[in-house]
C-alpha cells in the first residue's frame, strides 16, 4: 500500500527549470564555462547547488569565492517574479490525490518557499518540504527520499516518488521507491525509463496512476 507521494518540486510542482536554464546560461558564461541549454539540462537538471558549484570548480579547476551566487541571485528571482506558474495539470492532480504528500527537492530552503509561495503551492505542503541542504548527499543519492520518509514515519518500500529527470528517478531507485517519470518538460522520457518506474507525460494523469498501483 502507498502511505506517501514524495514530489520534486522543480519541473514537478512548479515550471522553473525552462526560466532557469536560460539564467544558467548567463551564469556559467560570466563564469567562464559557456554551455548551452540542453546540456545544462542533461548535466545540472535535478542536482543540487552544492553539485552543480562542485562540478563548475572541478572544470576551472579553482575554488569559487564565498558567496559567488549573490551577484546572480537577483536574475533567478527577476525571472521567476515575472513568469513562474505551477506545472500544467498539477493542480488538478493534487486536487485529485488523497494519499499523504510531501516534497523533496534539491532546491534550497530559500527557493522552495520563495516559488512554492509564487505559484500558491506552498500551503499544500507547509511543514512538510525538505531539502538537500538537509542531507550529506543530494540526489541521485537516496539520502533525501529516505530522510523524508524518515521524518514522517513512512517506510521507504511505502513510498513513491514523482520527478522529472535522471538524477531524481536514480534517487528513487537507490531509496528503494516506485518512480513515476514526469517527461512532459525538458528531460527527454528515454532518460527517465528504467526498472520500477512508470513514465508519463500529462500531470493529470497521475492521480490514476497512482491508483493503479
Amino acid at each position: 500500500m502507498i502511505e506517501l507521494v514524495i514530489f520534486d518540486c522543480d519541473g514537478v510542482l512548479i515550471d522553473s527549470e525552462r526560466l532557469a536554464v536560460k539564467v544558467d546560461a548567463i551564469v556559467l558564461d560570466a563564469l567562464g564555462w559557456p554551455m548551452a541549454e540542453q546540456e545544462i539540462v542533461d548535466r545540472f537538471v535535478g542536482r543540487s547547488h552544492a553539485a552543480m558549484t562542485a562540478d563548475i570548480e572541478a572544470h576551472l579547476g579553482r575554488p569559487l569565492p564565498a558567496g559567488w551566487e549573490a551577484e546572480f541571485q537577483p536574475l533567478y528571482d527577476d525571472v521567476f517574479a515575472r513568469e513562474l506558474v505551477p506545472v500544467e495539470g498539477i493542480t488538478e492532480a493534487l486536487d485529485a490525490i488523497t494519499l499523504p504528500t510531501c516534497v523533496a527537492s534539491s532546491s534550497s530552503h530559500r527557493r522552495l518557499r520563495a516559488t512554492l509561495g509564487l505559484t500558491g503551492l506552498h500551503e499544500r505542503f507547509a511543514g512538510r518540504i525538505f531539502s538537500a541542504e538537509e542531507v550529506e548527499h543530494g540526489k541521485p543519492a537516496p539520502d533525501l527520499f529516505l530522510h523524508a520518509a524518515r521524518t514522517l514515519g513512512v517506510d521507504p518500500a511505502a513510498c513513491v516518488v514523482v520527478e522529472d529527470s535522471p538524477f531524481g528517478v536514480a534517487a528513487a531507485r537507490a531509496a528503494k521507491m516506485r518512480a513515476f517519470g514526469y517527461s512532459g518538460g525538458l528531460t527527454r522520457p528515454e532518460r527517465l525509463a528504467g526498472p520500477d518506474t512508470v513514465v508519463f507525460d500529462d500531470m493529470r494523469k497521475l492521480p490514476a496512476l497512482l491508483a493503479e498501483l
